[in-house]
């Protein structure tokens, strides 16, 4: 694997990848730019081509062409190695015998579902002559035909059907080789629970008589599955009701290994180029919408459905990590959610944390009571491509609904615009931005500027926990995004050079340091072990990388005590524990600027 490597890191410098990400500028024999990974007004993010490496000044963040796009696109190494080597042409070594029985238990799950994908497929377009009990082939192809679907993009998607019988994929995975946990733990099949008593049940599929629509992530792995139910469901002899049960309309797999359904958006490997070259992205609902929307042109489509972003309870770290890459790839989104209440209520939900995050967040203009997928459907890509070229930013819209919901009632109207509208004008991150749009509501309203900046000063103390909760969130989000990718190396490192005769490094040195994080990453230790030795098998830099890495993890290790003891010192109330707290703080402040002038005077 390590001829993999080296021969993608001869065909891919880092400049001209890490440029088709984001704008750089050159800075003498590097080249500048804001850094992806935080948000910072100042460029402070170097790329260095004679180094073949990047450096941020400001949080922190380095490495090469494979650990920008782990941390940019939220890949693990496989998915990032993979991703570079179709780009740079890069065939991959196939899966031997020998190789299956050391692979991890991710990378059985990738198998897995890419088998179950191929199985799903296999049933579409259906045979002329099948039989009247592979019927709902027929309905399955109908009804995407009929929603506007074309056989092109049925298989660019590869939408594929599940067959309405309780073991037909289980069957078949067995078949192919696959264990009875791995099935299970892919969310493919069921276990019934079992009866005191009573032998145990066979396992059944999950997916059942139901359009399938797979999830990627961003370099293109199938994770997830998304099935639109056709037909009536039975339920297992045993399992609930023993009648016939239809079900929820929409099926998504359970949280998995692979799936974290936090993180990831439908659509998101075929649409991340063209959100790019565009410099804006398109949010829709549900899978149909998105299809149709790529189909009609518009590739920088991306979907919620099958994520957390519309879930009743949801974390503000969620949204930010669905947010997290379309956000790198451009501040620039326009949402297109149906427009009844569950649809408007989640799309505020999701405007509200964008424009904390310093988006420009507009919404498409669409009919009440449609979907983007009947707009194209039923009036055209024309009309759809009018909606995305009229939408009006998420301010103005929101005011307009307001004053056409009190239908001429003024006193309504100020109500709706405190309650509704100015909690959002309190996210905005900007406040030239917030001026801007308290002039344009007082214009549009009558209501005088004065009153609309007194009750943007209520709403802001009102909400100001929340506020803090949502920077408390973004900060987590860049934290991890930092510190997650650094600890994944050195314990990989360590690892590897534990199970190796003549060790280059000595593992309880990382192990120490790492000790408390150990057993999160124990499950994927193989995976680890594969990135330490594809990188570091015949390398030279694995004692200096170690020693990099080491401080930029104290560094943020630091960091989080550091936030423990500010939040802290502001609950106590004896002063001989707050003299000894601003002392271990200044302390640590100390540290903190060795390590940063170390790290500073190895990357100039």
């Amino acid at each position: 694997m390590s001829s993999s490597v080296d021969q993608i890191k001869s065909r891919i410098d880092i400049l001209t990848l890490v440029s088709s990400y984001m704008k750089l500028d050159r800075a003498g024999a590097s080249w500048k730019g804001r850094c992806p990974f935080h948000n910072e007004k100042t460029p402070s993010f170097f790329v260095s081509p004679d180094r073949g490496s990047y450096y941020c000044f400001g949080c922190g963040a380095s490495g090469d062409i494979f650990s920008f796009v782990e941390e940019f696109e939220g890949l693990d190494f496989k998915g990032a190695l993979k991703l570079l080597a179709d780009r740079a042409g890069v065939v991959l070594e196939v899966y031997t015998s020998e190789m299956k029985e050391k692979e991890s238990e991710k990378e059985k799950l990738y198998r897995v579902m890419e088998e179950a994908t191929k199985f799903f497929e296999d049933n579409f377009p259906p045979k002329a002559d099948q039989p009247q009990a592979e019927k709902g082939k027929k309905d399955a192809w109908e009804y995407l035909k009929a929603r506007g679907l074309t056989e092109k993009t049925i298989k660019d998607f590869r939408i594929g059907w599940a067959i309405l019988d309780w073991r037909k994929l289980y069957d078949h995975l067995k078949m192919k080789g696959f264990a009875d946990n791995e099935i299970e733990h892919a969310g493919l099949a069921k276990r019934p629970d079992k009866e005191a008593g009573k032998p145990d049940k066979a396992m059944y599929d999950r997916f059942r008589g139901r359009v399938m629509f797979p999830i990627s992530d961003s370099s293109g792995r199938i994770i997830a599955f998304s099935g639109r139910l056709l037909e009536s469901v039975p339920t297992p002899e045993g399992v609930g009701r023993p009648t016939e049960s239809v079900g929820p309309k929409y099926l998504n797999s359970p949280e998995t290994p692979i799936f974290n359904k936090s993180s990831v958006l439908f659509g998101i490997d075929k649409a991340k180029e063209s959100i790019r070259k565009n410099n804006f992205s398109i949010l829709v609902e549900g899978q149909m919408d998105l299809v149709l929307s790529h189909q009609a042109g518009f590739k920088n489509t991306v979907a919620s459905s099958g994520t957390a972003m519309n879930d009743k309870v949801f974390s503000k770290e969620n949204i930010i990590n669905n947010l997290g890459l379309i956000c790198r790839l451009s501040k620039n989104i326009v949402l297109a959610y149906d427009a009844d209440k569950a649809g408007i209520n989640a799309s505020n939900r999701f405007a509200k944390i964008a424009l904390s995050l310093g988006m420009d967040v507009k919404v498409a203009s669409m009919k009440d009571g449609v979907d983007p997928a009947d707009v194209i459907s039923k009036e055209g890509k024309d009309v759809w491509r009018e909606a995305i070229r009229n939408s009006k930013h998420f301010i103005p819209s929101m005011l307009e609904r307001i004053i056409k919901d009190a239908k001429g009632d003024g006193r309504k109207v100020g109500i709706g615009i405190k309650e509704r509208l100015l909690p959002f004008v309190n996210n905005l991150e900007s406040s030239i931005e917030k001026s801007h749009f308290i002039t344009f509501i007082s214009n549009t309203s009558g209501i005088a500027e004065k009153a609309l900046m007194e009750d943007l000063k209520k709403v802001e103390s009102e909400l100001k926990s929340e506020t803090e909760e949502t920077e408390i969130a973004k900060e987590n989000v860049e934290k991890k995004m930092r510190k997650d990718p650094i600890e994944r190396r050195l314990l990989g490192i360590a690892f590897w050079q534990e199970g190796v005769k003549d060790k280059i490094i000595e593992p309880e040195l990382i192990f120490k340091k790492l000790n408390k994080v150990k057993e999160i990453y124990k499950d994927i230790k193989e995976d680890l072990i594969y990135e330490a030795e594809a990188f570091y098998s015949d390398s030279e830099n694995l004692k200096k990388d170690v020693d990099e890495m080491l401080l930029s993890i104290e560094e943020e290790y630091l960091n989080e005590e550091l936030v423990k003891m500010m939040m802290e010192i502001k609950t106590l109330k004896d002063g001989k524990q707050e003299t000894e707290i601003l002392k271990k703080i200044s302390e640590i402040n100390k540290r903190k600027e060795e390590i940063k002038n170390n790290k500073n005077r190895r990357n100039i």
